[in-house]
């Protein structure tokens, strides 16, 4: 089974005419209506939002796609603050979840009105000092710790992450943070990490809608909003099941009829903050061959490497290839296709079957668009690429410039070799 690009060999040598490999290049088409099914799967909810991930895809083009959706800005750091704000995403639409938070950071969101969603109940006196006074409106994470089982197993390791309170810090958090004025809280946590399952979002919600009734009844607070954060994956696999949304989002949907609803909680707000789901798909790695060499192995170089995309590196993470105009050519050949980077784990594909590769031809690298250019780094002196994206109308536009030479070199301009560098 292949999964299809959303660019043909034509088009890309067209865009390759004016932007050279390598690219990372995005579909607006795609995003614009991944993000419509979100929102309608959740329309049940009143107050539900979505809190865009800003560390999966921090582009500013991309994000304000999603703001045509309702869509607010999930940060965890100054620099994604920023981009929030310079996009007008500010106020209730930032929800700051961040850990190991310099003080600053909280005052910057502070400054900003957004959520400032707590890590450790120990930010409460670094928030407190930060900012003057708790804000009115906060939120603290939660960690139940021990593994996460559902039907096809164990799905994640709680219990060894480093995020979140326990049960029993939280109901701490809450009383401390009441009493020194925050009047609406919420609750948010993260189990698992890129599940293709939709059981995976009702049984969080189980989990979190318990764990706010019993903390309302018991201290007295308004819970005003639950985060499911984000772990709604993508099937890199190209014979994996994607995620239904619908069905997630109804089956979030019975488990707050069954929960809050009895309880008197059914002014409670759902919000997520999904990265991957929201981009992965619709983004891809645009590269060409470059090189082959005939060893113990077939390998194919290409002009990308993992400073383009790291994921396959890092994690030995699948991402599928497609060789442009060669769709439909039998996958007789096994190769491994490699960066060019000093480190033997720069690889794409191991043993990967593929059509005869040809030097010049070019490669889409599927599945991109999240935790893609975003991980990139300069390793060997290597240089960032562009970011495209393929509009509905069918133009390409530019939405970030490849790094130059003299990019590389900005940050040595306090040695007096720097005029040199760059000359």
């Amino acid at each position: 089974m292949a999964k299809t690009p959303f660019l043909t060999k034509e088009k890309a040598e067209e865009i390759i005419r004016k932007y050279p490999t390598p690219f990372h290049i995005y579909d607006e088409k795609g995003i614009r209506q991944n993000a419509d099914n979100l929102k309608k799967a959740f329309s049940w909810n009143e107050g539900y939002k979505e809190y865009f991930a800003v560390k999966a895809t921090p582009n500013p083009f991309l994000i304000e796609i999603l703001r045509d959706y309702g869509c607010g800005c999930d940060c965890s750091s100054l620099t994604e603050l920023m981009i929030s704000k310079a996009i007008g995403a500010v106020g209730d639409d930032i929800m700051f979840s961040s850990n190991d938070t310099p003080p600053e950071e909280f005052k910057y969101c502070n400054d900003l009105g957004g959520i400032i969603n707590l890590d450790d109940i120990t930010h409460i006196d670094i928030v407190e000092r930060a900012c003057g006074r708790l804000p009115k409106k906060m939120s603290c994470r939660f960690n139940p710790g021990g593994v996460v089982k559902m039907s096809n197993g164990i799905m994640d390791n709680p219990g060894d992450a480093k995020y979140g309170m326990t049960e029993e810090q939280i109901f701490e958090a809450f009383r401390i943070m009441k009493s020194k004025g925050v009047e609406e809280f919420g609750l948010h946590s993260f189990l698992c990490s890129n599940t293709v399952t939709n059981e995976y979002y009702p049984m969080l919600a189980g989990v979190l809608f318990r764990l706010a009734v019993k903390l309302k009844n018991e201290l007295d607070v308004k819970i005003k909003f639950i985060n499911l954060s984000g772990g709604i994956g993508i099937p890199y696999l190209p014979d994996a099941e994607p995620n239904d949304i619908f069905a997630i989002g109804e089956g979030v949907h019975r488990v707050y009829d069954e929960i809050l609803a009895p309880e008197g909680m059914d002014d409670v707000a759902i919000f997520t903050e999904l990265g991957r789901y929201m981009m992965g798909p619709y983004g891809a790695l645009v590269t060409t061959a470059i090189n082959e060499k005939h060893i113990h192995k077939e390998y194919i170089g290409v002009d990308a490497c993992a400073v383009n995309l790291m994921r396959p590196a890092m994690y030995g993470a699948y991402h599928h290839i497609t060789v442009l105009g060669k769709e439909n050519e039998p996958l007789t050949q096994t190769y491994d296709v490699t960066g060019s980077l000093c480190e033997n784990n720069d690889k794409f594909a191991v043993d990967r079957q593929l059509p005869k590769i040809d030097m010049g031809d070019i490669l889409f690298i599927h599945d991109a668009g999240a935790h893609g250019f975003s991980m990139g780094y300069n390793y060997n002196g290597k240089l960032k690429s562009a970011e495209l994206l393929l509009q509905e109308n069918g133009e390409v536009k530019l939405i970030r410039r490849a790094e130059t030479p003299k990019d590389y070199f900005a940050t040595f301009d306090c040695f007096d070799i720097y005029k040199n560098l760059i000359s």
